[in-house]
């Protein structure tokens, strides 16, 4: 589903998609989007525009959750900053696209999370991961701690699961970055600018879990290299 109140990239973009071996739905504003879902609509992945009237891009994802569509989201944007791009994660946006880079850019970035969606047939709706106070809910991407659910948003969850079952083990920056988009994806100021990014989104994860439990201290630092899971961390001094 894309929604783009812009009449000719909206008609050129659904075009070139279509081309491209997808099936679009477009919308020029976001409260058509959620009457579609209401009435019963379906679709794989979402693509906002964020600068849409009435109510943005950036405003409609916390919409979309709280109406219960908890599909992948990717923001457009004529302008691509981190600041931006770190707010973007903050509210759900799976992915963030500059506008200028292209549609074929945008069908990639699609493309990606179509495939990374993909899972067994055989995993159930109950199949979880428990890992000291953790559990993770694979099917439905959830992290509760201590049976308390942390709230995380989907990208948040995707590296806690990446810390979690690489128990111990660090993890680099990059190894981070690549789950909370796919291997390669640069973004940031500088060859390392997505390190800002990185040290953000773990900043967040940790406040969420210590919302929940003042002590929390799971994800260790490894100074200018990353970052790893530990079910029983030292104490903190």
């Amino acid at each position: 589903m894309l929604v783009e109140d812009d009449d000719g990239f909206r008609e050129a973009a659904a075009a070139e998609l279509e081309d491209l071996g997808f099936e679009v739905e477009c919308f020029a504003e976001g409260a058509a989007l959620l009457d579609a879902f209401a009435n019963g609509a379906s679709a794989d992945v979402i693509v906002l525009d964020w600068n849409l009237p009435t109510l943005s891009g950036i405003d409609l994802i916390p919409r979309l959750r709280r109406a219960g569509v908890l599909l992948p989201v990717v923001l457009l944007t004529g302008r691509s900053t981190p600041n931006l791009e770190n707010l973007a994660l903050d509210h759900g946006a799976l992915d963030f696209v500059d506008k200028t880079r292209g549609l074929p850019i945008l069908a990639k970035r699609i493309r990606l999370i179509l495939d990374s969606s993909k899972k067994p047939e055989v995993m159930r709706a109950d199949e979880s991961l428990e890992v000291g106070l953790l559990q993770l809910k694979t099917r439905v991407c959830r992290a509760s701690w201590n049976g308390a659910d942390v709230g995380l948003t989907l990208t948040e969850y995707k590296i806690v699961h990446l810390l979690a079952t690489n128990l111990g083990n660090h993890l680099t920056y990059r190894a981070v970055y690549d789950t909370m988009h796919h291997t390669g994806f640069i973004a940031g100021s500088g060859e390392d600018g997505y390190r800002t990014n990185v040290r953000s989104c773990i900043k967040r994860i940790r406040n969420k879990f210590r919302a929940l439990d003042a002590n929390f201290a799971c994800i260790a630092n490894y100074p200018s290299f990353g970052y790893r899971w530990e079910v029983d961390p030292l104490p903190l001094g």
